[in-house]
């Protein structure tokens, strides 16, 4: 409750700035933008997943969010190219709908429908799949969609120069030799990360309104259909092949599936300049609207 009290404040907060003609609002977004992925991304990096053990058994919920992130793009990129789309609207669309908000949304979603003994399930997706993606696929999603110029041969240098992939690489590495970050370093860390939730809520206030023409937009509605229907139907219909559909571990994998897209990807994709509007649209108004395809998703699978 707290929580959730305090992204609302953030919200206001920053719909509250928006108004303020004096401030200087792009260079704010800018700052703020600049902190969540190049501070606190790299935060979490450090605090999860060092902790992660690698092991075959976790990888199917995990894949879950790898499996929706690379179908948004195979999508996607063929119907821009096939409808010929702007590369920022297709950029924005994969990156957006792509990432699912496995953790504050999916979190106290999923405690509050399965209870506690389904929180490490949606850790594991959201860490090594929504988290993991975040700093490296949508990167490469975002360097190639917004690359104004013809040299492509510039694009792993961007992404190694971006922070959070760096720090990715860096604790995949401590993951598979089994080394754990330093004991003083955790609550350090720990502190950032909490700050990812209010922040990126006020980072999405800073930019968010709503008008017909963007809610009348075909691209808002398809961003959501995927997000919201597509991708869990997808996983459900091919992951029953694999879990037992009356597990835990399935029944959290498909509604994961099928949260609202995730704010940090927004906030990738504004960095790029993929679209800003369209995808503080899909972020912000997407968790409002999930709650309802959330619960058919929870009673379509008993």
């Amino acid at each position: 409750m707290v929580g959730a009290s305090i992204a609302f404040i953030s919200l206001l907060l920053g719909l509250f700035l928006q108004k303020q003609a004096n401030l200087p609002l792009e260079k704010i977004t800018k700052w703020v933008n600049a902190y969540l992925l190049n501070i606190v991304l790299p935060a979490l990096a450090l605090l999860y997943i060092p902790q992660i053990d690698p092991q075959w058994a976790l990888l199917l919920p995990i894949s879950s969010a790898w499996f929706t992130f690379l179908l948004s793009w195979l999508i996607f990129g063929l119907l821009g190219r096939l409808l010929k789309w702007d590369m920022q609207t297709t950029g924005c669309l994969v990156i957006v709908a792509g990432l699912a908000n496995t953790s504050f949304l999916g979190f106290p979603v999923v405690e509050g429908l399965y209870g506690k003994q389904a929180l490490p399930i949606a850790l594991l997706i959201d860490q090594g799949g929504s988290f993991l993606l975040v700093s490296s696929l949508a990167i490469l999603v975002g360097s190639i969609y917004s690359h104004k110029e013809g040299n492509l041969s510039e694009i792993p240098l961007k992404i190694l120069r971006f922070p959070p992939f760096s720090f990715l690489l860096i604790t995949i590495a401590m993951s598979i030799l089994g080394w754990r970050t330093p004991e003083f370093i955790i609550p350090i860390v720990s502190m950032i990360g909490k700050t990812m939730a209010p922040m990126a809520i006020f980072a999405i206030g800073l930019k968010f309104s709503i008008d017909f023409e963007s809610l009348s937009s075909k691209f808002y509605w398809l961003g959501m259909g995927y997000r919201l229907i597509l991708a869990p139907l997808m996983v459900w219909l091919i992951y029953r092949n694999f879990l037992p559909e009356s597990s835990l571990e399935f029944k959290v994998t498909v509604l994961e599936s099928g949260m609202a897209p995730m704010i940090t990807g927004s906030i990738v994709a504004i960095q790029y300049d993929l679209k800003p509007k369209l995808a503080t649209l899909l972020a912000g108004l997407g968790i409002p609207i999930s709650i309802v395809t959330i619960l058919f998703w929870y009673y379509f699978m008993g």
